[in-house]
């Protein structure tokens, strides 16, 4: 079979496996409402400024630690600021860091792992190695350890949280690097001649997506604890700009006095999560990633 019919014969696969894949995911509906709870804080974080009942950063002191009413639907804070505007503008500041650096541990973990399925020998070695190093830290305790040399600031928490999740990536694209690259259509391929840089790019890659995806599905609620842990120790995004992590910090002091200071953003964190968790369970479902890559169960 020459290249170019292989290459037909698994694109063709690929596109019915994708419909496959869209049909289970649809019929999930646990990941349905995963997808309405993203699209919600997606949407909101993008709205911020329009939606706002109140600027964040307005004082109000004549109803300072006012509980929820009509008038403040989730009660006001020490300084008489809006909770609900400034959860709203927390939801902006968690998914840009989720987000984003969940897009750098992508972009960062996996050409590594790429690069450690494909060689092997020592680069596979002192790679991976690296890796285990970096995952051999808990993850709060390093980020906090890397958020004070640098500083605490917005921009830090996304790279560190980034960062941090390379290893995480470069496992998952070396482990299933190794599980296609001896498969026939990938023989096929390299004994025509391909180049190896596009053997990985055109033919093993678009293979490796699904678990990628899931994996990043995942990822995303944790870099949103890491960036709320961080900014509830002082170590992430600053007061006055609002985060969930400060917002529950700021309302630890008024925990009896003032519960809703601690609630709100606590319940946006938990929602947050929640929803890109029951999406991660839908896309492992719907790409049953244990099984190998997607085409070949098409």
């Amino acid at each position: 079979m020459s290249d170019h019919s292989t290459t037909v014969n698994q694109t063709l696969s690929m596109a019915i496996a994708e419909n496959a894949v869209l049909g289970r995911l649809r019929r999930n509906r646990l990941a349905l409402v995963g997808v309405a709870g993203i699209a919600l804080f997606v949407s909101v974080g993008l709205v911020a400024p329009l939606i706002e009942p109140y600027p964040w950063s307005q004082f109000d002191l004549a109803h300072r630690l006012s509980g929820p009413t009509l008038r403040h639907v989730f009660g006001t804070d020490q300084f008489g600021r809006d909770i609900l505007s400034r959860t709203i503008y927390g939801a902006r500041v968690s998914m840009l860091v989720a987000l984003v650096a969940t897009a750098i541990g992508t972009v960062g973990g996996v050409p590594i792992g790429a690069a450690a399925g494909f060689l092997g020998g020592w680069i596979d070695e002192l790679s991976m190695r690296t890796m285990d190093i970096i995952l051999a830290f808990p993850q709060i305790v390093l980020a906090i350890a890397v958020a004070a040399l640098l500083g605490p600031s917005l921009i830090n928490v996304i790279w560190i949280v980034g960062l941090l999740m390379v290893p995480q990536f470069a496992r998952v694209t070396r482990g299933s690097v190794i599980g296609v690259m001896n498969l026939e259509y990938i023989t096929a391929t390299r004994a025509v001649g391909q180049s190896e840089v596009m053997v990985v790019v055109r033919h093993i890659l678009p293979n490796i997506v699904g678990p990628l995806i899931v994996l990043a599905s995942l990822a995303i609620p944790g870099a949103i604890i890491t960036e709320a842990a961080l900014s509830f120790l002082g170590a992430g995004v600053q007061l006055p700009e609002p985060s969930w992590g400060n917002l529950l910090s700021g309302g630890n002091a008024y925990l009896l006095q003032a519960p809703w200071l601690s609630i709100f953003p606590g319940l946006a964190i938990t929602l947050a999560v929640l929803s890109f968790n029951l999406l991660g369970d839908g896309l492992r479902d719907a790409l049953d990633v244990s099984s190998g890559p997607a085409w070949r169960r098409s």
